[in-house]
């Protein structure tokens, strides 16, 4: 049996302001660097053999942190770079809903049919996404596999795992912290055994993280 463990990175300074990331190399902010520490005693009794994460900078230091604690390596994996939101990188969640309403409940309503202004559209970011998943289901049959990942990418991940609605990406695109561990069984029937969110207060437009 083969289990996945889906964790949040931790904040940024523009998830802290409500700004959208995607591609961007962000560190951790000093709320960040909290919320990691307090990942690695959340998820201590939580037995794990791999470490993969997302090639952006916020998700990397949170997995090393989580890693480190264990005496594993963590391996950055391109199929799960983030959503590259184009022009939208860096602006204000609550800006773009004031000023593209439309696309912004496009986002919320049908987030699959919806391209960022010379960015990646977010049915293609499912598609890589996809191939990401199962390369790692061919590779590692049986254990638990962490993988660090930021918003919106994470929800992309736990969307591929466990089909359902995707969910507001917009309320999404700034949670931090947080993790579900996803259980495939044998029969490969998904189901998500424990999911914890980590309390974090960020000021994300259209709902609290």
């Amino acid at each position: 049996m083969v289990r996945i463990l889906l964790i949040r990175s931790a904040a940024t300074d523009f998830d802290e302001q409500g700004r959208i990331k995607g591609t961007l190399d962000l560190p951790l902010s000093d709320v960040g660097t909290a919320q990691a520490v307090r990942l690695v005693a959340e998820l201590q009794q939580v037995d794990i053999d791999y470490f993969y994460s997302s090639t952006c900078r916020c998700a990397v230091e949170t997995a090393t942190q989580l890693a480190n604690s264990r005496r594993l390596k963590v391996r950055q994996l391109a199929d799960f770079q983030n959503v590259d939101h184009g022009l939208w990188h860096g602006k204000l969640v609550d800006e773009l809903k004031h000023t593209q309403p439309r696309v912004y409940r496009q986002l919320q309503d049908h987030p699959e049919t919806v391209c960022p202004p010379e960015g990646e559209p977010v049915g293609m970011a499912q598609a890589r996404v996809r191939v990401g998943v199962d390369r790692l289901l061919r590779k590692h049959r049986t254990g638990t596999i962490a993988l660090v990942l930021p918003e919106p990418l994470f929800s992309l991940v736990r969307n591929v795992i466990t089909p359902g609605e995707l969910g507001d990406l917009w309320k999404a695109e700034c949670q931090c912290g947080g993790w579900q561990l996803l259980d495939l069984g044998n029969d490969d029937v998904r189901r998500v055994v424990l999911a914890h969110t980590s309390a974090a207060v960020l000021p994300v437009a259209g709902g609290a993280a």
